[in-house]
């Protein structure tokens, strides 16, 4: 196959662009404007690969859009780029409106007339394949909330979406888009929703890279509130395995959650990270003595949690790696690259809080 992938300059865009090109036959068309997330040097290791291409271009330009897919005549567009950070569209909601709904109309309009103009069998054969987020589901409860922790329940394919901040909501409207134009136009479909990705290349704005980079730095550790927000950890990689898995076997109207089997409170993960630096990169006191405690992001959700199990079951998708054995890759990879680290930091981003407005 030949496949168009959207955003894949990003962190979980360029997992899939270096597994599709290091596991498979097929190729890659890399659709990347190259926002201060974007970063070539993500992908240097299959950068001169013959099967890999790349196209600076703006997926809310249409004209870009069409006369791309007329000159690659992709098999399927893996459509991942997006702003993602939910500080960020806290402070800038409109960016997260343009790219994420704005966008995704934009190329779902030049896939649709793109589609409608191939043969029989290659039109039936195309697929539109949306990377979504378990954000656009709310929040769930948490164990501090129930009497019978043994009955709390998880994000599955029918919760009923219940965003809660700019960028879960944008999020959200691009779903509903792609499901429209499935059900109107016919346009062969399919959603995934993961939970929270992490692992190499990650962007520093994010919690587990901003807070090894920090304790390396003598920097202090955020944790928002208390620090007993839940989320599902999914390793990258495993993330990259599993679309691959959708685009080539899912089935067209469907949609299917990814997600890690690794709940943790967002302290837990601060602390596991602090451990390992202990060990890998021990000084005088612990990495765990730089923990502050920040105000809280407004409207912060306080549970995710995935039910993988559909995925699991029709495709044969499981994720390989614990959260133990996944977050020590990731500790030792940011140990090794210090040159990425530093060309990704040379921008604005300077590792500030972002998204305080509204903040109680």
């Amino acid at each position: 196959m030949k496949i168009l992938v959207t955003g894949g300059a990003g962190f979980i865009g360029s997992a899939v662009v270096r597994h599709i090109i290091n596991n498979t036959s097929d190729s890659v068309i890399n659709v990347d404007k190259l926002t201060y997330a974007g970063n070539l040097d993500s992908l240097a290791e299959v950068s001169d690969h013959s099967r890999y291409a790349f196209a600076q271009a703006d997926i809310c330009d249409a004209s870009a859009m069409s006369k791309l897919l007329a000159e690659h005549q992709p098999d399927a567009i893996m459509h991942l780029a997006a702003e993602s950070h939910v500080d960020r569209s806290i402070t800038g909601p409109a960016a997260f409106i343009e790219t994420n709904i704005v966008g995704t109309y934009v190329l779902l309009e030049a896939a649709r007339t793109y589609w409608n103009g191939l043969d029989t069998n290659r039109k039936a054969a195309f697929r539109f394949h949306h990377i979504s987020t378990d954000e656009v589901y709310g929040d769930l409860p948490h164990p501090d909330e129930v009497a019978d922790n043994s009955e709390l329940p998880l994000f599955t394919e029918m919760t009923p979406y219940a965003p809660s901040s700019p960028y879960s909501a944008s999020k959200a409207s691009s779903d509903h888009l792609v499901r429209a134009w499935l059900r109107t136009y016919g346009l062969p479909t399919l959603v995934t929703n993961c939970s929270n990705n992490y692992g190499p290349f990650h962007f520093p704005e994010k919690l587990i890279p901003l807070v090894i980079l920090n304790a390396l730095d003598g920097k202090p550790l955020p944790v928002y509130g208390k620090g007993d927000q839940i989320r599902d950890w999914l390793y990258v990689e495993d993330h990259a395995r599993a679309l691959y898995t959708v685009v080539t076997k899912g089935i067209v109207g469907e949609t299917y959650n990814i997600g890690g089997h690794n709940e943790k409170q967002n302290l837990e993960v601060v602390q596991t990270i602090c451990n390992l630096l202990d060990e890998l990169v021990p000084k005088s006191e612990s990495y765990r003595e730089q923990i502050t405690y920040v105000t809280d992001r407004p409207g912060h959700d306080r549970r995710y949690a995935i039910d993988a199990d559909k995925i699991s079951r029709e495709l044969g998708w499981k994720p390989v790696e614990t959260f133990e054995s996944g977050i020590r890759k990731t500790v030792q990879w940011y140990l090794n690259n210090t040159q990425w680290i530093s060309n990704v930091q040379s921008g604005n981003y300077k590792r500030e809080r972002l998204g305080l407005e509204g903040a109680k």
